[in-house]
């Protein structure tokens, strides 16, 4: 998908919503353990119940690769059930020397055909570029993330004086473009938006960490968005765990709705 469908996405749904598909088998709902797939299942119904609202859907490797083939085959049925000109990403956190990035990256692309995977830039050039060789595909490279060991690193002061994560974002610049490359930039350090915006004025941003972990969508706009929104803020458990009962699409679907309305107003305030 190339950066103007996404965008085209964006504003006829009002929306710049992703939702996370971190289908932890421990907490789907009990009935539908009988069915033969019931990860499978879980994900198709939240799927149809959310798919007017979102833009992006992003699978958690983690929670597919934790079933053997069992979760791969899983993945695949889901792949196969996300409509058309949706943004798919393989939230796989890839990274290694320049030919297993090339397989990594074959897999995601044409295997599976994931529009994005998130990639760890630790191994530096030759371990980012095999993904960026696909026409249409997006890299979405680690910069600040959500979580709270985010700090362990990503802060640390570089020779120059700029922490580890912006020079992360200035060098990958020079490797992709704001076509091909997205960052993710949690939203539990709205206070570095700004300063994200200066390092990477036109590039995409995933952000995760809105809901479940504390980050806000207001704080993130604030400093965030482009003249094309130039944003996919990514909620996961805080949608599809919203029940553990039969009703779980519907109170996702609820839950899905109080974001999109949200970014509508947003959406409409940046078109005029």
């Amino acid at each position: 998908m190339t950066r103007a469908q996404l965008v085209e996405q964006i504003f006829i749904k009002k929306s710049f919503l992703c939702i996370g598909l971190d289908s932890d088998i421990s907490r789907i709902p009990p009935h539908l353990f009988q069915y033969e797939d019931p990860i499978f299942e879980f994900n198709r119904q939240i799927i149809e119940a959310t798919q007017d609202l979102c833009v992006a859907y992003k699978p958690n490797l983690a929670f597919y690769e934790s079933q053997g083939a069992a979760g791969w085959r899983s993945l695949e049925k889901t792949m196969a059930v996300v409509p058309d000109g949706v943004f798919t990403i393989a939230d796989a956190k890839r990274g290694d020397i320049g030919n297993t990035s090339r397989l990594y990256a074959t897999a995601f692309f044409e295997t599976m055909n994931f529009d994005a995977v998130t990639v760890a830039p630790y191994m530096g050039t030759d371990s980012v570029l095999p993904f960026l060789a696909f026409e249409n595909k997006w890299v979405i490279l680690l910069a600040l993330t959500s979580n709270t060991g985010s700090r362990d690193f990503q802060f640390t002061p570089q020779e120059s004086g700029q922490p580890l994560f912006e020079k992360v974002m200035r060098k990958a610049q020079e490797w992709g473009t704001p076509e091909n490359l997205m960052f993710v930039t949690g939203a539990t350090h709205p206070e570095k938006f700004e300063e994200i915006r200066r390092i990477a004025p036109n590039s995409f941003l995933l952000v995760p960490g809105i809901g479940a972990q504390g980050g806000n969508i207001e704080g993130v706009c604030r400093h965030g968005l482009t003249a094309d929104c130039g944003l996919l803020i990514n909620s996961s458990r805080s949608i599809i765990f919203a029940s553990d009962g039969e009703d779980f699409a519907e109170k996702s679907r609820a839950e899905a709705l109080k974001i999109q309305r949200l970014m509508a107003q947003v959406l409409d305030k940046l078109q005029r």
